[in-house]
């Protein structure tokens, strides 16, 4: 499938820059029938129940609602008469955003069942005579641009777009056999591109595998495939060295649970370290939140202050990631973490034992929760696992600089 080549002129809009010749160029408001906003309702009654799209429904990658985590919610029939969702209509995250986000995404509704949106979410239902998925692709490319950005209030913390504003964007205004093949196009496109991501996430699930086998193989059977072995007595930890001691982690290891404090985040504060910031080997702080330095001292009470080669090991949602402080620099836990501490274990090899298979299903097994899974600190102290000698630690730490460089 190709696109013709048309001759071109100026737009007069700086954005647009050239367009083919015969293209209109007309505000955003033209091409849609209105903008009305969403509705929150009550919680679900078995009487007037209805799918409420939310912000975290919209798919800013594909610009589309998912369909994975649907909210029900109690519409009554007036409220939602106007506000019902119709297959081809546009939604526009009216409310939100964040630091590195902008308010103003703009996604496709394309199913058939009948449904709402949320009060931080507008309908834009598209002009009949316009196809809705070449529209979409239009608010695509101005949000990637960020061509929303003049149309955003920020007064309180939270982002709202001021939808009349951005409707008075200038956009290109085909005629409409071409919007249609250009939609056609670019459906057919980026479904190719999916499809190539597709099969790249599917080598890198593998890859993931293989890791963390290797892993696995390396801190419960050790670096020597000939060394004898011997029944550890765990079924999750199976044969082990002969000569390696299998104890649980409160035997060898100080586990300090994080002060379940709720603090206020500001601009230019002391970091914390939650959840996302121990999905790597290394704490990372880079986009941590951050909080005063009053409420900082608070959460470092009772020995809580991460130290240079501690363990920061998240219990909640991501359970398992185990990350070693590596810095110096002054920080604190934040909510859903815990912190390791032994002075003389090598943290990384405690790093790749924590992360490893037969302590991932240790954890699993002792997991509550139904839709948000976590461990209890105390279920971590009494997690099992293995411990080599000090001279093998010192191959690992060898073995370790050399795969860093």
């Amino acid at each position: 499938m190709r696109l013709a080549a048309y001759p071109g002129r100026a737009s007069g809009v700086e954005w647009l820059g050239e367009v083919p010749e015969h293209w209109g160029v007309k505000r955003l408001k033209w091409s849609v029938a209105g903008c009305i906003n969403g509705v929150w309702g009550d919680e679900p009654d078995g009487v007037d129940d209805v799918v409420c799209v939310r912000v975290a429904d919209f798919d800013r990658d594909r610009f589309s609602v998912t369909t994975d985590s649907l909210t029900i919610r109690s519409v009554e029939p007036k409220q939602r008469q106007s506000r019902k969702l119709r297959k081809g209509d546009l939604l526009i995250e009216k409310s939100g955003g964040g630091d590195k986000q902008l308010v103003g995404c703009v996604v496709y509704f394309d199913h058939e069942f009948e449904a709402v949106c949320s009060n931080f979410v507008a309908r834009l239902p598209v002009d009949p005579e316009l196809p809705g998925r070449y529209w979409s692709y239009v608010h695509a490319a101005l949000y990637a641009g960020r061509l929303n950005y003049p149309a955003i209030k920020q007064t309180t913390g939270i982002q709202n777009l001021d939808a009349g504003e951005y409707l008075n964007t200038l956009a290109a205004y085909p005629p409409v056999d071409e919007q249609e093949n250009i939609a056609d196009f670019l459906d057919w496109k980026t479904a190719q591109i999916d499809a190539l991501i597709a099969k790249k996430q599917e080598l890198i699930a593998k890859l993931k595998e293989k890791r963390l086998a290797v892993i696995t193989q390396a801190v419960t059977k050790g670096l020597d495939p000939k060394t004898p072995l011997r029944d550890s007595g765990v079924p999750w930890l199976g044969k082990v060295p002969a000569h390696w001691a299998v104890m649980e982690l409160r035997r060898r290891w100080i586990i300090q649970d994080c002060k379940h404090k709720t603090v206020s985040f500001v601009t230019d504060g002391v970091p914390l370290a939650s959840i996302k910031e121990v999905h790597d080997f290394e704490v990372n702080l880079e986009d941590a939140n951050q909080t005063t330095y009053e409420e900082y001292l608070e959460l470092i009470e009772g020995g809580r202050e991460p130290m240079l080669g501690d363990i920061i090991y998240s219990r909640n949602a991501s359970v398992g990631d185990a990350a070693i402080v590596s810095t110096t620099a002054r920080f604190s836990m934040g909510q859903d973490v815990c912190l390791l501490r032994s002075p003389d274990a090598y943290p990384r090899f405690v790093a790749y034992l924590l992360r490893s298979q037969p302590l991932r299903e240790q954890a699993e097994a002792v997991m509550i929760g139904s839709t948000f899974r976590r461990i209890n600190v105390s279920q971590i102290k009494s997690l099992w696992v293995t411990v080599p000698p000090v001279d093998e630690r010192e191959k690992f730490r060898a073995l370790d600089r050399k795969r860093s460089g």
